[in-house]
């Protein structure tokens, strides 16, 4: 836990430096209030697994202990070499994050849920840890129902998540990359502006580039858009009919809930 948090936190610190030293995009709000709102829903967020853990005290690296113990699991039935169990394990709960995704914008209750992370009219590293603390609570339970099916080692997990953090971040950064840096890095992973994509207005655009981690899903199941229609300047992020409301801690949480 103390390794997660210190790693979440450092790489925070530094994208967000990064961000103000190179800016893509020009901030439509400040940070003040946007950043309050997405660090006091990350908080709710907390607290919600937490209350969870209260009722089911196996989370994902707890699940992955379990299911070991038990020799519950893909893995520990076909019982590979460890490097080979979490390479394979790492892809598997990338691909299956992709999927996620993918439904949350299927699904309509499960989208009423997702567009809080959406309704950010600005994107920077913040808008990575902005979602709805019931998303999160069945975030959890589909990630500890995929350890107990495949039964990976708890290190794979606690890998994952890392990665799955740090690249959230890294993704959703209000960084301008050089325009060869940026195509050689997404041969592999999801960049910024291959992310942002993903939150235009435009439903044709935010139904694509799903990925988090791994641009290869992308890519692989006909879902990847290179550029906004608009370019990346003039583009509009955000809920086609929202206005800065998002900012506000009460809205965003009611927002899966009203009318709209």
């Amino acid at each position: 836990m103390l390794i997660r948090l210190s790693v979440f936190l450092g790489l925070f610190v530094v994208l967000a430096l990064l961000e103000s030293a190179a800016p893509r995009r020009q901030r439509i709000q400040t940070r003040g209030t946007r950043w309050m709102t997405n660090w006091g829903i990350t908080l709710l967020n907390t607290v919600t697994l937490r209350a969870l853990a209260l009722g089911l005290p196996l989370l994902a690296v707890g699940a992955a202990v379990d299911a070991n113990a038990h020799g519950w699991g893909l893995f520990n039935a076909l019982d590979w070499p460890k490097w080979i169990e979490i390479l394979l394990g790492i892809l598997l709960f990338d691909l299956a994050v992709w999927a996620q995704h993918l439904i949350t914008h299927k699904v309509p209750f499960l989208w009423r849920l997702h567009r809080v992370h959406h309704a950010d009219v600005d994107m920077d590293v913040t808008t990575a840890i902005r979602f709805h603390p019931v998303e999160i609570a069945l975030s959890m339970l589909l990630k500890i129902g995929l350890v107990y099916l495949l039964g990976p080692a708890a290190l794979t997990v606690v890998l994952f998540e890392v990665i799955l953090n740090g690249t959230a971040m890294f993704n959703h950064a209000n960084l301008k990359l050089p325009v060869w840096l940026d195509g050689f890095l997404r041969i592999v992973l999801v960049t910024p502006d291959m992310h942002r994509v993903h939150h235009s207005v435009h439903r044709h655009e935010h139904d694509s580039n799903y990925g988090f981690a791994l641009s290869i899903w992308d890519r692989l199941f006909g879902t990847y858009i290179a550029q906004p229609d608009a370019g990346h300047d003039d583009m509009q992020v955000g809920l086609e009919w929202q206005d800065v409301r998002p900012s506000r801690l009460g809205w965003s949480l009611w927002l899966p809930f009203s009318k709209r």
